[in-house]
């Protein structure tokens, strides 16, 4: 079986609509990937299968894809370059989950890192065991041969990889086996309030060190000035003795595209350090939100954006899960 090639570098990334999107996610995987285009093909997904894993609120979870869906569009990834879909719009992801559930071991699922955290508590929905598997077959559905990823996702691509090699050599060359693409500098913004942890999207709502990619600029300002810095005055980009003032140094790097060092020398207090902050994200953030705005006002356009994306997505997708399904020996 002749697997797929593709004339310029592929990349597939999905979220996972379990909170609001922050500008974490925007720093992160967002704006890397609207930056991609068009020299890269991309296949980006909100990933609501993924958010039934644990116990969830049906209505929330229809929201929240709409929310997130919107996002992508309103960070600048454009239709024409980048096919942007609902994960569960194109059932080729289900199906072959389920031939890699019959490729994959026990043993190597059970040693998932989330699954050994969450797994073996009362209520343990068995999808939580199997969902590196609906991972896998995310990646594997569109020969992609690069994965954006965090190191908190590194295992699932490392299983990725497994699955793909083991189920070549038992079937025939069937699947691309994709890289692992690094997540770019400031891919990890901190928690304002906890520089030590990620900025999550799961954390709840009200919580005062993330910053949605939706706060208006009263909110973000609010938050910044009260994000958590040391009681030295010098402002210095120093993760180690310093994860509060660096972290605010990484977010103005980020955005203004200049090395930490150099945002930190042209600023004398760190009030002026969190004043600086504040503008750049509120001014960075205020065209995503007039764009998500006018998607919302105009659902219509919305829709019709995410279902070209699924007829897009499912003309990649089918096919090779027909490869997949031959190799296997499954009827035509």
């Amino acid at each position: 079986m002749v697997k797929v090639t593709t004339p310029r570098g592929r990349m597939l990334s999905g979220i996972t609509p379990s909170g609001s999107l922050t500008l974490g996610n925007y720093l992160g995987a967002l704006r890397r990937f609207a930056d991609g285009q068009p020299a890269q093909e991309g296949f980006f997904f909100v990933a609501d299968l993924h958010a039934m894993t644990t116990p969830h609120d049906p209505k929330r979870l229809r929201d929240l894809t709409t929310e997130t869906a919107a996002l992508f569009f309103a960070a600048g990834l454009d239709p024409e370059y980048s096919t942007v879909f609902v994960q569960s719009h194109v059932p080729a992801h289900v199906e072959l989950s389920y031939l890699l559930e019959c490729t994959a071991h026990v043993g190597e699922l059970g040693r998932m890192i989330q699954f050994k955290e969450k797994g073996g508590r009362p209520g343990t929905r068995a999808s939580l065991f199997t969902y590196p598997c609906l991972m896998a077959a995310d990646i594997l559905l569109y020969d992609a041969d690069a994965v954006p990823v965090g190191g908190d996702q590194d295992q699932h691509v490392e299983l990725c990889r497994d699955l793909a090699v083991r189920f070549n050599r038992l079937y025939g060359d069937t699947f691309v086996v994709p890289r692992l693409a690094r997540a770019a500098l400031a891919a990890r913004v901190a928690d304002l309030a906890d520089p030590a942890a990620k900025m999550s999207k799961s954390a709840d709502q009200r919580a005062a060190g993330v910053i949605r990619m939706l706060d208006p600029p009263d909110v973000i300002a609010r938050k910044i000035s009260r994000a958590v810095t040391d009681s030295e005055a010098a402002v210095r980009d120093d993760p180690d003795h310093k994860p509060g003032v660096s972290n605010l140094l990484g977010i103005v790097a980020a955005i203004t595209e200049e090395p930490p060092e150099d945002v930190a020398a042209g600023l004398a207090s760190y009030g002026e350090l969190k004043r600086v902050c504040a503008e750049v994200v509120v001014e960075t953030l205020a065209p995503i939100q007039r764009r998500y705005a006018d998607l919302l006002a105009s659902p219509e356009e919305l829709e019709a954006l995410l279902a070209a994306g699924a007829s897009r997505a499912r003309e990649q997708a089918e096919p090779v899960l027909a490869r997949a399904k031959h190799a296997m020996g499954l009827p035509a």
